[in-house]
């Protein structure tokens, strides 16, 4: 009975333990420190997580325990905390999207699968590969069951290797009683099969070749003849036909079926090879033989083949597993070639009798349908051959014989059939072929989508509801405020942000440029008439100033150059285009030094020349890197940098080469075609149109070598106005009205919206610091500064829907068809609802136009419309830039955060017997302030984050990772959801804890937006191996911080040691 008895209070102390606030926060704390420690394991691995995080800690047993008790503990203090009374639906929503999301993940992890198909154009698939590779084995002997002999199959072993891991792992079996044992060995990452010297090995002549165009290592062994690209290779055993080789103690010959050269590299000899003629082999020199390059760099070696690690750069695309396999006292050792995405055939050795086979490789999985690729399309970047701008598959879904459909299959477009999903993954060198990542996880994405959606409504209503935290926070600084006194304490708060930028250019592309290009500048008055001309421009009209500014922005990151704006720089080009080639106009990414080193530039050089792009042979200097970046669905943020500067460069070449200004209508043309002065000669123009536009520019251009000398640009305006009227004769029908390109011509020289980020960024910051002095100490002045904020962002919330309105029109469709249109918009929705809400709150309005300056920023990052040169990035999406705004917009208040934490530190400072009561009230509202502003900042981080995954799973399929960004964004979460919570902790209550832990808290934040970019590698990521010094001004910052923290908490326990929170 006594036993009995304790059994129920045994019950209340484990649940009292599981479902304490306690736990939470602890649980925070270890599930954050858990994934920043896989992050950095993984420093310097391509593409993580690597199997060597995975196995330790993403896939571990404990890592997945701490969601279970995540689980059990939100369903704990549904209980605890009544979260089922109405009033508190908001925070019940929270835990159960939660729990949700947390189920969601163990159903996609353990029920849902995923892996790759390739697909040659015109076959058909029905079976796609694994993403997990596995040991496969089966075992064959004399066994039989009714005269038919059995084979004994064994489950497949899900296998996770990595060169860090121990990996080791045994598989013990019988067959028919006969035991049999598969021993791990050794793992042997990107591997290949190899000749390694060895004496006791067989004789192997090397030879180089190139007969694809790409560089080959082959391994001859004498005595044999190998097939080479259709050439025969013979080493002593003559052979007709092939290419002989004779090789003695100290002689090598070749004879040849075919005439040819050869060039002897030491002394750059040059000899010819006769046909049927044995002659004397040399080595170390170029043969060119039957429409192949090749060549015998070293002596005949002795060795044998085995599987070794090819060293980088070199990617193999496989790996080895080498095992024993023992039965009865006898052992042997199998090597198998194969991994990730391979399907070998199996390795099969007989050990006791019995035939033992095995494979290192992905599982086939069978589709209840199958899948024709009808047409592999490959769009590159004009003028190259490699660099792909986007990739799509034209496929047919065959369900039976007679039932099929056709689908395109392209990045952010999917094939959704069945339960299972295919997106654009990779393909083919020779583009015929496509790679498609196959996803099948209906429950559990249905599961997470369920809980992202309660998530988002749960975090938007903790806002708004009045009977949530937030609710009682805002009543609260109601409270304090009414019992404020003034206050006779002044806190002065100075926060600036500096940006340095050198300008490291070439001393004579500037002389030049001051000197050629500022003496031949046309007046503003005249390049404002070229800007009115009409050009087509991807089939749509718009003004030369509409191509002009976008370009100079693009390119060089300005509205200007050297005195000169868009229209004068722009005509400049038309004129004078081979003086702009060495001008260092195109802007670099300051993060990336990597491109400098590549170009050759110096360390601090902002922005470089066409030229600066090409070596000394004409070869582009990026083009290698370009390859492989556009070759892949995903780059990283290393690799898009340089397709950025690719885009950039293009750009400007393009307008250097005239090709366009489509200034010229074809009379009669199909689509109302415009053509610019380089494609005249394919142009249909005939008898005096084709003399007008042969000899117009040149004309025109001459007339403004005249007007440069008197002054007079009278004749050079003619002939824009006789240009403008050809244009009216024959494409009037799309010329655009002369009110339409005084409306686009002022829209683009105003560039609002770029201008009202800087103005919402001074008004929100202005009114923020107001607003904290006003905390200080109530008067008329700061009362009529802060009213003065309010209505500067009301003006610029007019401005921008003003803005709006003009793009709509000048666009002809709703201003929210694009990435940038829709980030535009979404700063405007901002603005709105912030001050539809924020009538009766002036911190809300302030943070509306400090967040709107955030999403401003963002949309300016990346503009690029895509009508100056139809380049839309492979990962362009509505629903990114969405992400990366929401997510960016997070960081405001998570530095106001920071910042109303060190202030209530510095008053706790400040605090002496006779202030001590006005002192409390501040610190009191401030630190209700500071936890209405982490609990905004971690609502938008929050729906920012799982707004990315959503996007990822509509991409490729798989909308958790464990990139670093993504991961060090959820570390964040989890550690600003334990600041909120630790008032619920007990010993954690204190006001001073709250404001440390705000302060401290940050480093996350800056670690998600700087250190993930420079200290780790993966998609988001600008490193690539080498580890960059902090700043010193870093450690000077936290060591501050650590000994203001110190400090105050002296002061804090001695005037308030009896408040608890």
């Amino acid at each position: 009975m006594y036993f009995c008895s304790k059994i129920p209070s045994m019950q209340k102390k484990i649940a009292a333990i599981l479902f304490s606030t306690r736990l939470t926060a602890i649980l925070f704390l270890v599930f954050a420190a858990a994934m920043a420690v896989g992050t950095f394991i993984d420093q310097g691995y391509e593409k993580p997580p690597s199997p060597y995080a995975r196995e330790l800690i993403f896939n571990a047993w404990w890592f997945e325990a701490i969601m279970v008790f995540f689980v059990i503990n939100f369903i704990g203090n549904i209980s605890r905390y009544k979260l089922l009374k109405k009033e508190k639906w908001a925070t019940l929503l929270l835990h159960v999207s939660f729990i949700l999301i947390i189920i969601g993940a163990f159903v996609t992890r353990y029920i849902g699968y995923e892996g790759v198909m390739h697909i040659r154009e015109g076959a058909t698939e029905s079976n796609f590969l694994s993403d997990d590779t596995y040991l496969t084995t089966f075992i064959d002997g004399d066994y039989k069951v009714d005269g038919v002999q059995m084979r004994r199959y064994l489950t497949p072993r899900k296998l996770r290797l990595s060169e860090r891991l121990d990996n080791d792992f045994s598989i013990e079996t019988d067959y028919n009683k006969q035991p049999v044992s598969i021993q791990f060995k050794k793992f042997i990452p990107n591997a290949k099969e190899d000749l390694v010297p060895s004496e006791a090995g067989d004789d192997y002549f090397k030879i180089v070749e190139a007969g694809d165009g790409n560089r080959h290592e082959h391994w001859l062994k004498v005595g044999e003849v190998a097939n080479i690209h259709n050439l025969l290779f013979a080493v002593n055993n003559d052979t007709s036909g092939a290419i002989n080789i004779t090789v003695t103690d100290s002689t090598y010959t070749i004879e040849s079926p075919f005439e040819g050269t050869f060039m002897r590299m030491a002394d750059q000899f040059q000899g010819t090879v006769a046909a049927d003629s044995l002659q004397p082999l040399q080595l170390r020199s170029l043969y060119q033989l039957g429409g192949t390059a090749f060549v015998f760099p070293e002596p005949v070696t002795k060795g044998r083949y085995e599987l070794i690690s090819a060293e980088k750069p070199e990617q193999t695309g496989s790996s080895a597993l080498v095992v024993e396999v023992s039965s009865e006292g006898e052992t042997k050792t199998v090597n198998l070639l194969g991994g990730k995405g391979l399907s070998p055939e199996p390795e099969t050795v007989e050990v006791a009798g019995l035939k033992v086979s095995l494979a290192y490789g992905s599982k086939a999985y069978k589709l209840p349908f199958s899948i024709t690729l009808n047409d592999f399309i490959a769009d590159k970047y004009p003028g190259t051959e490699k660099a792909y701008s986007a990739f799509k598959s034209k496929v047919t879904v065959n369900n039976s014989e007679t039932e099929y459909f056709d689908y395109d299959i392209f990045m952010n477009h999917v094939l959704d059939h069945q339960g299972y999903r295919f997106f654009q993954a990779s393909f083919d060198p020779d583009e015929k072929g496509t790679v498609l990542s196959v996803n099948h996880d209906w429950w559990g994405t249905w599961i997470t989508y369920i809980g992202y959606f309660l998530l988002y409504i749960g975090l938007m209503a903790i806002l708004f509801d009045r009977n949530t935290r937030f609710g009682d926070l805002k009543r609260m600084l109601d409270k304090v405020k009414d019992k404020k006194a003034q206050l006779t304490t002044m806190l002065l708060l100075l926060l600036s942000f500096t940006g340095f930028s050198q300008e490291g250019q070439h001393d004579l592309q500037k002389r030049r440029a001051d000197s050629i290009i500022k003496a031949n500048k046309v007046t503003q008055e005249h390049a404002d008439q070229f800007g009115r001309l009409i050009i087509q421009d991807n089939g749509r009209m718009k003004p030369v100033n509409t191509f002009s500014s976008e370009l100079l922005r693009k390119v060089s990151g300005r509205d200007e150059f050297e005195g000169m704006d868009a229209d004068q720089v722009f005509l400049s080009m038309t004129e004078f285009p081979s003086l702009w080639y060495g001008i260092p106009l195109i802007k670099l990414d300051w993060r990336n030094d990597s491109i400098k080193t590549i170009l050759n530039v110096p360390k601090d050089a902002s922005r470089i020349s066409l030229i600066d792009l090409f070596d000394e042979l004409g070869n582009n200097k990026i083009d290698p890197y370009i390859q492989e970046a556009t070759s892949k669905a995903n780059p990283n943020q290393f690799e898009k940098d340089f397709i950025k500067l690719y885009e950039k460069s293009y750009l400007l070449n393009e307008a250097l080469g005239g090709g366009i200004l489509k200034v010229f209508p074809i009379p009669g043309a199909p689509n109302n075609k415009w053509v610019s002065y380089p494609e005249l000669e394919q142009a249909s123009f005939t008898g005096m149109d084709s003399l007008y536009v042969k000899n117009i520019l040149p004309l025109y251009f001459d007339s403004l070598r005249n007007a440069r000398n008197t002054g007079d640009y009278t004749k050079a305006e003619e002939f824009l106005e006789s240009i403008t009227n050809f244009q009216k004769k024959y494409g009037n029908d799309v010329m655009i009205s002369e009110k339409k390109i005084e409306a686009e011509i002022i829209y683009n020289k105003v560039d609002l919206f770029n201008r009202l980020f800087h103005y919402y960024l001074m008004f929100g910051a202005l009114m923020f610091i107001f607003i904290v002095f006003q905390i200080f100490k109530e008067g008329k002045i700061i009362h009529y500064l802060i009213k003065t904020c309010k209505v500067a962002i009301w003006a610029l919330f007019i401005l921008m829907t003003a803005g709006l309105v003009v793009r709509w029109y000048l666009s002809g469709h709703a201003p929210w068809s694009d990435a940038y249109e829709s980030v535009i918009y979404v700063s405007w929705a901002t603005v709105f609802f912030g001050l539809a809400f924020g009538r009766k709150s002036d911190l809300t309005v302030a943070a509306t136009a400090f967040v709107a300056s955030i999403l401003l920023w963002v949309a300016h990052l990346s503009w690029v419309d895509p009508a100056i040169a139809n380049l839309q990035p492979v990962l362009d999406s509505y629903w990114l830039m969405i992400h990366v705004a929401v997510i960016v917009a997070s960081y405001g208040p998570f530095t106001l955060g920071m910042i109303l934490g060190t202030v209530a530190l510095l008053l706790m400072l400040m605090t002496t017997k006779g202030n001590r009561k006005k002192m409390e009230l501040n610190i009191r509202e401030i630190t209700i302030i500071n936890e209405l502003a982490l609990t905004v900042g971690l609502v938008m981080l929050t729906i920012g984050n799982f707004l990315g995954g959503q996007w990822a799973n509509e991409s490729w399929g798989r909308y958790w990772g464990w990139d670093p960004k993504e991961t060090w964004a959820l570390i964040s979460i989890m550690i600003y959801a334990f600041v909120i919570h630790a008032r619920l902790v007990p010993g954690l209550r204190s006001r001073w804890i709250f404001n440390v832990f705000s302060i401290f808290a940050y480093a996350s934040i800056m670690m998600t937006y700087f250190g993930v970019n420079f200290y780790l590698t993966g998609l988001h990521s600008y490193a690539s191996g080498d580890v960059p010094v902090t700043p010193g001004f870093v450690w000077y910052l936290v060591l501050f911080f650590v000994v203001l923290s110190i400090l105050s908490f002296f002061s804090f326990r001695k005037y308030y040691p009896k408040k608890k929170g």
